[in-house]
């Protein structure tokens, strides 16, 4: 069997990845589910034994498991490590994480690579942007770009930068979904949706988020405290309307904090 490739995980990352290049039995994989493992076989993908048995002889392992799971994919696989395999965490976790798995994998003779997956896999599928850290980072471009990644780039040398990208967007970007559901949770109790909607969508700013950040760290510096008070108010507004106010708390202790600190960039 050829095993050169080896999937850890079997999930939307992964099935995604291995139909769109057509690995086939150029690739062994392994996941928890009984259900996703028979998927994987439909794909064409050598089902391992277990997680040891699907890494041994791969040069190169791509683990696309859960969040909760990535160290424990790591201490599965490390002992059956090809020395000099190269090992790439797709997994969304924070940088310390990464650092903790690539202190298992390197001392199991493998390369470890920070890989952050940023955005959707679908439909982008091999053209989804790749960030990839790590002192073997240049390395694996190569190799993720062989077996038909398109789009990546190395964004540092030290394992855990990819990652800090991708967890610090994630609290802009999955920020503004919560605001959004705690927003329109309230507009639609108080019957104000369309107009809502409407005012958002006539102060909107094309602005580059360089100077959108500025200019927002700025306005909450000169009037955090005022602002503060309005968002109470706002919460006291969402209360009234069956709303927990989670998010917006949070913004009266950013707004206040700003202005008590000056916070710029």
């Amino acid at each position: 069997m050829n095993k050169d490739l080896a999937l850890i995980g079997f999930g939307e990352a992964g099935s995604t990845f291995a139909r769109a290049a057509a690995w086939g039995h150029q690739a062994s994989g392994w996941d928890v589910s009984v259900r996703r493992r028979k998927t994987m076989k439909d794909a064409g993908i050598i089902e391992g034994a277990s997680p040891a048995d699907t890494v041994q002889d791969a040069s190169l392992i791509l683990s696309v498991v859960t969040a909760d799971q990535s160290l424990a994919a790591v201490e599965a696989c490390a002992n059956s490590l090809t020395p000099g395999s190269v090992w790439c965490d797709m997994n969304s976790v924070a940088p310390e994480t990464k650092l903790a798995a690539a202190g298992v994998i390197e001392a199991a003779g493998g390369r470890y690579v920070d890989v952050a997956i940023m955005a959707p896999v679908n439909p982008l599928r091999l053209a989804v942007p790749l960030f990839l850290a790590g002192p073997s980072a240049l390395q694996a471009e190569l190799v993720l770009r062989a077996v038909g990644f398109s789009n990546v780039r190395v964004v540092g040398s030290h394992v855990g930068q990819a990652s800090a990208i991708k967890m610090i967007r994630s609290v802009m970007v999955k920020g503004i979904e919560a605001l959004t559901a705690e927003m329109m949770a309230a507009a639609t109790a108080a019957g104000v949706t369309n107009e809502i909607l409407s005012s958002l969508d006539a102060s909107e700013s094309a602005t580059p988020w360089r100077e959108r950040a500025a200019y927002n760290l700025e306005r909450m510096a000169t009037h955090g405290t005022r602002r503060a008070a309005e968002m109470e108010e706002a919460a006291k507004t969402l209360l009234a309307l069956g709303v927990s106010p989670v998010m917006t708390r949070g913004t009266v202790y950013r707004q206040r904090e700003a202005a008590t600190k000056g916070t710029q960039l």
